[in-house]
Formats: C-alpha cells, sequence, structure tokens
C-alpha cells in the first residue's frame, strides 16, 4: 500500500525471519517477492557512499526512472542523517544501507521499511519514491530521518512494536528541529493535533496488549513525550529523554541487537539516574492509561493559536520544552563533504 501518514509507516525489523518478511513486506511496502525475492536482493543501477561521523552509509538506487538527479536524492538522505547523528550525538551504527526504488508514474516518498543485519550491514532501509517527486517534496519529507532514527534501538518482540514506532515518531521531529530543518512551533503544533490519537479507546488495554496503529504510533509517541518531561523533571531538566536514548545507545543497543524490552529501559535509566522508564512501563503496559494532554500543554506552555501555536515563555515548565528542542552541545553533526 501507499503509506504517506507517519502513523502507518512500518518498522521491519527482521533477524532472517521469512514469516515477518512476509507479513512486513506485503503491507508495508507493496512489494512482490516474486519479483527480486526480498528487497535487499533487488537490482542495482547505481550506488553512492557518504561519512558521518565515522559511519559510512550506502546509498543505492534501483533500476528506474527518477525526475530529480541521484545528487538531490543523495542530499536528502544526508539530511536525514545530519539530523539523527545531531540528536544522537554520532550516527547510531557504523555502517547503514539504503536502497531506493523509483516508482513509475508517481510523486512523492511513498514509504520506507528498516531491518537490522542484513548483507553484512547493521541496518537497511528500503525507500520507495515515485518518479515524479519534486525538489520541495524531498525537503518536507519525514520518512527518511523516522527511518533512520529506527538504527538506534533494540529489535523488540512484536507486543513491544510501539516503543520502536513511538521513539521514531516522536525523535524525528526533534532531531530535525535540532539540526536546524524544523522550527520548533511546527513540531509542537503537529504534537498538540497528533497525540491524541494514541489515547486509548473503548476496549483498548496497555500498549503491550492493543496494536491498533493509533496505540501504536501514537500511543508509543506518548509514552516518549511523557518520559521525556518525566525524567526532565527528576533531573531539575539536567537529563531527558534523549540522554536515556544515548546511554542505551552507548551500551551497545542498536537495531542489530535483540533486548528485552526491560533491559533497554533498565539501561536508559541507568544513564539518567532515575526510574522513569521502568515505573512508566508499569503503568502503560497492560492497562489504558489515558494522558491528559491538555494540563501537558499548559504547562509546557503550548497554546493553540488559530491553525497553529504559540509559546507562552511564562509557564511552569517552558524551560523544558525549551531544552527538548536545543541544539546539543557539540552542534549540529554533518556528514563530510
Amino acid at each position: 500500500m501507499t503509506v504517506r501518514d507517519r502513523a502507518l509507516v512500518p518498522h521491519c525489523a527482521l533477524l532472517a525471519a521469512v514469516l515477518i518478511f512476509s507479513a512486513c513486506a506485503a503491507f508495508a511496502q507493496n512489494w512482490h517477492p516474486h519479483h527480486f525475492g526480498p528487497p535487499w536482493d533487488a537490482p542495482v543501477a547505481s550506488s553512492q557512499t557518504f561519512h558521518i561521523a565515522g559511519a559510512t552509509l550506502q546509498v543505492d538506487f534501483a533500476p528506474g526512472p527518477l525526475d530529480l538527479t541521484r545528487a538531490q536524492y543523495l542530499a536528502w538522505v544526508r539530511r536525514a542523517a545530519t539530523a539523527v547523528a545531531t540528536y544522537y550525538g554520532r550516527f547510531p551504527v557504523p555502517r547503514d544501507r539504503i536502497l531506493i526504488r523509483p516508482v513509475p508514474g508517481a510523486d512523492g516518498v511513498l514509504s520506507g521499511a528498516t531491518w537490522g543485519n542484513v548483507g553484512g550491514f547493521p541496518a537497511f532501509h528500503f525507500m520507495r519514491v515515485g518518479q515524479h517527486t519534486t525538489a520541495d517534496q524531498l525537503m518536507r519529507d519525514w520518512t527518511m530521518t523516522h527511518e533512520l532514527v529506527h538504527t538506534a534501538f533494540p529489535n523488540q518482540r512484536s507486543e513491544h512494536h510501539w516503543i520502536e514506532e513511538g521513539i521514531a515518531v516522536y525523535v524525528e521531529p526533534v532531531a530535525r528541529v535540532q539540526a536546524g530543518f524544523l522550527a520548533p512551533e511546527k513540531i509542537w503544533r503537529d504534537m498538540m493535533r497528533d497525540m491524541p490519537k494514541g489515547n486509548p479507546q473503548p476496549g483498548d488495554e496497555g500498549l503491550d496488549r492493543t496494536h491498533t496503529w493509533g496505540r501504536t504510533y501514537w500511543g508509543g509517541a506518548q509514552f516518549c513525550l511523557l518520559a521525556d518531561v518525566m525524567i526532565r523533571e527528576k533531573t531539575h531538566n539536567r537529563e531527558g529523554l534523549v540522554d536515556a536514548l544515548r546511554g542505551i545507545l552507548a551500551a551497545g543497543g542498536a537495531i542489530n541487537r535483540n533486548w528485552p524490552l526491560r533491559k533497554v529501559f533498565r539501561v536508559g535509566d541507568r544513564a539518567t539516574g532515575t526510574h522513569v522508564l521502568e515505573r512508566l512501563y508499569r503503568r502503560m503496559a497492560d492497562k489504558p492509561a489515558p494522558v491528559d494532554l491538555a494540563a501537558l500543554w499548559k504547562k509546557l506552555g503550548v497554546v493553540r493559536n488559530g491553525n497553529g501555536v504559540r509559546f507562552d515563555n511564562s509557564a511552569p515548565e517552558a524551560d523544558i520544552r525549551i531544552a527538548i528542542t536545543r541544539t546539543p552541545p557539540w552542534g549540529r553533526i554533518h556528514p563530510e563533504p
């Protein structure tokens, strides 16, 4: 199927599981395995590499027509890599492969999927892009960044898919603000609009038990937003979710590893000196836990203003909102020329 909504983009973390591949690929990519086998075995018409923070990213193009140049697509991947490396302080895996498949007659970035441990690469991404995609569509795209974020978290069992997608949904726009590609007003407006999609509906259970797209993507994003705010409250804004995620990555927790979720959260909490992730997980895993988003926006100083938002910097936790999107002390990390 054609995918244009963040809430529907799949993370197909696959470690040699044929059944997972079949279901995930058929749903997420409109890919036909009988054509080439798995997507990483598809033919390659051209290939380029670039380096960022010591990592090597290989960008391959499958055969097919594209209106834009290969250089423009490479710039698109480089921007996404800049955002992810800036957020994490480095690129999450030492080697990454991105395969871009043109779709004749279409336009826009249609879908993306990510696997770990494929063909000697710790991470592999399969991106479907329309032949008539414009430069503006690439500039505004979030999908490539979303998929690269997946590389920075250990592979999870299916019942924990919400945390993989929730992190990608939440971190992607924050990382793009930190890298200078988005304005903070835009992402807080988008969160105010979209976070309610993650609220439990009648009959829903906890995040481990309800696997609708709303609960998986936006329920997971709610978990991440709450964790970010709570960690900053506990540490007087010295640490945040980003520090927990960097700690997980520093301990080896990337997409090419299979870690139990409780271990992941234990490592993340150790990095911030709190117990926020473990306690929040116990609260939200097995039973519905509605989030009072209105109260959250109020204390962060996010105020609806027509079709957008304005910021109230006198709000009790406005400093937390500002810190979440602040560029890290090391500045923006760009690919090598």
